[in-house]
Order: C-alpha cells, then sequence, then structure tokens
C-alpha cells in the first residue's frame, strides 16, 4: 500500500469517525433531557448574595437611629427584622454556616429583652410625639410581632421558652374583648399598608395565628388559650369578606397551621382565588392583591391607580407579591410539579438582583427612591419571603 492510498484510508477514517461523533451529539442535544431537581433549582439563585443583603439590612436597622428605643432596644419591624429572623435560619444549611448570624443573635437578644423587660420599656410609639392612640396601637402591635419572632424561633428548637411563654401572656392581655376589633388586637396606623395602614389590624392577627400554631409543645392545646382562640377564629370569620387578597393569603397561612381556624371550603377558596390573580408571566402584583374600596378614585374608573402622592402605582408582578403567594401556596401543600407553583419560583428564580441578592418591590404608598434605605423596606420583605419560597 503506497502512501497516498494510506492517506486516503486514514483521511476516510477519521471523516467517519468524526460523522459518528457529530451524529451521536446531535443526538444527545435532541434526546429528551431530565427535569432539572429541586437541587438544582435552588443553584439558579444565588443564596449567599441573598444572605450578604439580608443580614446588611438587618445590621443597618439595629442601628439606625429612627429604630432606637429606651432602655438600649430597638423597633422590632415588620417590613425588615421580623422577615428577617423568619428567613434567614432557613440559609444555614444551604451555606453550611449552621451558626446564627450576628443580627440574628442581636435581633432576637433585643426582641427577649423587650418581653422580659414589658412592665418598664415604653411602647415604641407614644401619643404625645406620634398622634393619638399610637401608644396602645404599638404596644399592641409589638405585643404579636414579639410572640410571632419567639415562637417561630422556638418551633425550631422545639422547645417553648419561658420568654415565649411571657410574650404570650403579653399578646393574649392586649387582645380586644369588645367592639369592632373583639378577638383582634388594636394596630399602629401611619397610613402605611401593608404594615402599617388601613388592612393591617387582620394582618397582624393572623401573624398572631401563626405564632399559636407553631409554637411547640402543644401550645395551640392549652386549655388556658382555647377562649382567646376561639375569640381570634370568629375575628378572622367576620372580618375575612372585607379583607384585600393580601390578608387572605396569610389566613391560609395561619389555617396550614391551626387547620380548625378556616373551614376547608374557604382555605380551597382562597388558593383558587391566589391563582387567579397570578400574572401571565407567573408573578403576582402587590397593589391589585392590597388594594381596597379605599384605593378607588374616579381615575382608578379607567385603570389608573394613583399612590397617596399621587404617583402611578407600580402593577407589575413585584417580588414580594410572588414570594408570598408561592411560600403560601406551599405552605398550603400545593406541589413544586403545580404549574402554579412552578411559574411562581420561575419567576422568583428570574428576577433576584444577583449583584446585590435582593428582589425588588415598591412601596403601594408613595414613590420612594429604590436605591435609598426607606426605599428597600418592601423589598427587605420581599427577599425574606423569596428565600422561604424557594428554600422549601
Amino acid at each position: 500500500m503506497n502512501r497516498a492510498h494510506l492517506r486516503g484510508r486514514l483521511a476516510a477514517a477519521s471523516l467517519l469517525a468524526l460523522l459518528v461523533a457529530s451524529g451521536t451529539t446531535l443526538a444527545l442535544a435532541h434526546a429528551p433531557q431530565p427535569a432539572p431537581s429541586r437541587s438544582s433549582a435552588a443553584a439558579a439563585w444565588d443564596q449567599k448574595a441573598a444572605a450578604a443583603y439580608l443580614d446588611q439590612r438587618a445590621a443597618w436597622w439595629t442601628t439606625w437611629k429612627y429604630a432606637e428605643r429606651d432602655h438600649g432596644t430597638f423597633c422590632v419591624s415588620c417590613h425588615t427584622s421580623v422577615p428577617y429572623e423568619l428567613a434567614r435560619p432557613a440559609l444555614h444549611q444551604a451555606l453550611a454556616d449552621p451558626s446564627p448570624t450576628e443580627s440574628e443573635r442581636l435581633i432576637l437578644d433585643n426582641v427577649t429583652k423587650r418581653v422580659r423587660m414589658w412592665k418598664e420599656v415604653a411602647p415604641p410609639y407614644n401619643d404625645k410625639d406620634h398622634g393619638p392612640n399610637k401608644a396602645v396601637e404599638s404596644r399592641a402591635t409589638e405585643a404579636v410581632l414579639l410572640a410571632f419572632v419567639l415562637a417561630n424561633h422556638d418551633a425550631q428548637t422545639g422547645q417553648l421558652s419561658p420568654d415565649t411563654r411571657a410574650a404570650f401572656d403579653n399578646l393574649w392581655a392586649l387582645q380586644q374583648s369588645e367592639g369592632a376589633a373583639k378577638g383582634g388586637w388594636l394596630w399602629q396606623m401611619f397610613d402605611l399598608n401593608p404594615w402599617e395602614g388601613s388592612i393591617s389590624a387582620y394582618s397582624g392577627a393572623t401573624l398572631a395565628a401563626v405564632a399559636v400554631g407553631v409554637a411547640p409543645e402543644g401550645y395551640r392545646s392549652n386549655p388556658a388559650i382555647q377562649r382567646n382562640l376561639e375569640a381570634l377564629r370568629d375575628y378572622l370569620d367576620r372580618e375575612f369578606s372585607n379583607q384585600p387578597l393580601v390578608n387572605r393569603a396569610t389566613l391560609l397561612w395561619a389555617a396550614t397551621k391551626i387547620p380548625e381556624l378556616v373551614t376547608a371550603e374557604r382555605q380551597k377558596a382562597i388558593i383558587e382565588e391566589l391563582a387567579s390573580r397570578q400574572r401571565g408571566d407567573g408573578g403576582w402584583a402587590l397593589f391589585p392583591m392590597a388594594k381596597t374600596w379605599r384605593d378607588w378614585t374616579p381615575s382608578a374608573l379607567v385603570g389608573d391607580w394613583k399612590r397617596k402622592d399621587g404617583s402611578p402605582q407600580d402593577t407589575a408582578s413585584d417580588g414580594y407579591a410572588t414570594a408570598l403567594s408561592v411560600f403560601v401556596l406551599e405552605q398550603a401543600g400545593i406541589s413544586h410539579d403545580d404549574p402554579r407553583v412552578k411559574r411562581g419560583r420561575a419567576w422568583l428564580l428570574e428576577h433576584q438582583n444577583k449583584t446585590e441578592g435582593f428582589w425588588y418591590t415598591s412601596s403601594i404608598n408613595k414613590r420612594r427612591d429604590p436605591a435609598s434605605n426607606v426605599g428597600r423596606f418592601m423589598s427587605d420583605a420581599a427577599t425574606a419571603y423569596a428565600v422561604l419560597a424557594l428554600s422549601n
């Protein structure tokens, strides 16, 4: 065999090998691929960046001069410190760092201190500086939030601490026993929904119910609180028809902890209503979920919704509404394979700010600078609930 013939045979063999390899590659490319596992889905969001954002925001809050309170304590905020304490533990395992962060310990110590000094510390707000009824409103609001933080912490340890029992005692002592709010709690009102406005008292009552439901050692079966729970159930049922969807969602969350709180039919109806409000991109929008008759104006009749400062409402899907909806549906037992949850989780995976780690949500009250500390309050809560939703 001459060299030219040999080179020809080698070239033909190489071409055949190339064609076979190409065919194999094409076959693999067009072969059905396995669906991504939950672990690979988790890798699609930046847990480390989310943790860094939440840690930075919690650390800032604990040192912000406007959060300072008496006896060396600070205000426990609905939007930043409370969601942080709820969500941050979910990141410990993912980041292989089981120890609580400095901010977790600081906030928990602050909550515990205010419970132990309940008769000495002043209410977070007072009538002289902040307006009529703010002392009693903020005292009741704080009682709910302190019990909520401590009960969720104890749920991780499986033991109900004396401090948590004391927090619940303070909570029940401030439950309303008469009037329109009977069974619920007064709530601090600064015309700032969803945390401190017209829809907040009902939301606060659902958080109280979650706290009771997650408290370990069978706390919700304690005979001493059954009349309180009955009054709470009556309040949540009586005021249900007046509530926006965002409050019905947190009621569904509470019902996953205390099933007898809400009928099975009502739970199903809330799930269906949440599904009906899911947008085409898979997310949910806060303002449509939070609006009430108070938000209707002549311009709203043609779809021109305004904030109180006259700026247009954001009605696109946002981090908080989407994260809360997905989290609550998951808590209600809806599978990750369910199209509603799958699309909601996909929206969250797509919309994390990977540079800073957060999920953005704007204020429904007024236009705020999204880069400012106050302008990030809603994004603080959004990020915490996104962590909870994606860690399930």
